[in-house]
């Protein structure tokens, strides 16, 4: 008698407990579904290493991984004198544009490395990005600054 009702006990525990699960998981999928799914990427640093092994590296992937539906890389600031004049990083934007990001470059900071044409000439939008990066400073995408 004993074990029918130990047998009985574990059964609606382990059954209390997937129906719990199952609860977390609803509630977790839901959360997901809430949270943006649209990066951007402001990339300001003129180093090397940081847009290699940092910036480029973690933006590709977003996409190709599809870590994130959107995925915008800015380029500002001595990024843009930096890829001006780097034949690989300009490889590397080629193929990030190829796997779905988008990249644009501020034009108020290409005319002061004096890069703006370098730049549109490698397919990137060069405009004014003040309000588009405060706009999506505002909005629901996630921002990260390398």
């Amino acid at each position: 008698m004993k074990t029918k009702k130990y047998v009985v006990l574990v059964c609606a525990a382990l059954l209390g407990s997937l129906l719990l699960s199952e609860v977390f998981v609803m509630a977790d999928e839901t959360e997901q579904a809430e949270c943006t799914n649209k990066l951007g990427i402001l990339w300001t640093s003129g180093d090397t290493d940081v847009a290699y092994k940092v910036c480029f590296m973690y933006t590709n992937a977003a996409k190709k991984s599809k870590w994130f539906d959107e995925v915008k890389l800015i380029i500002w600031g001595p990024s843009s004198r930096l890829l001006a004049g780097d034949k690989k990083l300009q490889a590397e934007i080629k193929k990030m544009q190829e796997n779905g990001v988008v990249v644009k470059a501020c034009l108020a900071c290409a005319n002061l490395y004096g890069v703006t044409d370098k730049l549109r000439e490698l397919g990137i939008e060069v405009k004014y990005m003040g309000r588009p990066l405060s706009d999506m400073l505002k909005s629901d995408w996630k921002v990260l600054t390398f």
